[in-house]
């Protein structure tokens, strides 16, 4: 159970509230021990590690961690005081953001799959002129590639789920969003109204 709790996910907002990421518990406590960051309860109040050890856990609403001498409640959010790069406006074109866009769903039998499980496919192959795009990139399960090979769609005689294009805000929004766990406490800071546009965390592997 302690290594669940060390790992449940706590959004990290750059000094301006903005969000920059979703990280574990256990690197959140990590950042609050170093200074790097401050929790932040449901007031907007921000504390310091040693303030913060001093919050009383909501039993039924609170997840602790326990060490020989202290209850720490795990925050939900953080705030870190040094960072403040602003949130991006442009959306990276990434093999993540592609897979967060599709939803790990191959977008030609609509099955979903694990990472592990999916390729990304040019609709119009490189050999035929196709570029890696947005529009032409998608999700695709090993079974579909194989069967599409270096032909268009049409000519596999396979059909895509809707057209690939560019998200209109950065997918790890919605995906943060769709967590198994997702914390009221985030709500504020991701209002979707709002669509604030933020960059995975994950270094781009290179496309292709």
């Amino acid at each position: 159970m302690q290594v669940d709790v060390l790992s449940s996910n706590v959004l990290v907002l750059n000094r301006f509230y903005q969000p920059v990421n979703v990280t574990n518990a256990r690197r959140a406590f990590g950042l609050l021990y170093q200074g790097l960051a401050k929790a932040i309860n449901g007031e907007y109040q921000t504390f310091d590690l040693p303030a913060w050890s001093r919050i009383k856990a909501k039993i039924g609403k609170d997840q602790v961690v326990r060490t020989i001498n202290q209850t720490f409640v795990v925050p939900r959010v953080i705030i870190l005081q040094v960072f403040d790069k602003m949130p991006q406006k442009r959306i990276r074109f990434s093999r993540q953001n592609i897979y967060l866009r599709d939803s790990l769903t191959c977008q030609y039998c609509g099955a979903k799959k694990q990472r592990s499980e999916l390729n990304l496919d040019h609709v119009i192959p490189k050999s035929k002129g196709g570029l890696s795009t947005w529009e032409n990139i998608v999700c695709s399960c090993i079974k579909c590639n194989l069967r599409k090979g270096g032909r268009t769609p049409a000519e596999a005689k396979m059909k895509l789920l809707k057209q690939p294009k560019a998200p209109a805000w950065n997918p790890f929004l919605a995906a943060a969003q769709r967590l198994p766990v997702y914390y009221e406490a985030w709500k504020p800071f991701l209002n979707i109204t709002n669509r604030p546009e933020w960059l995975d965390s994950e270094p781009d592997p290179g496309l292709f």
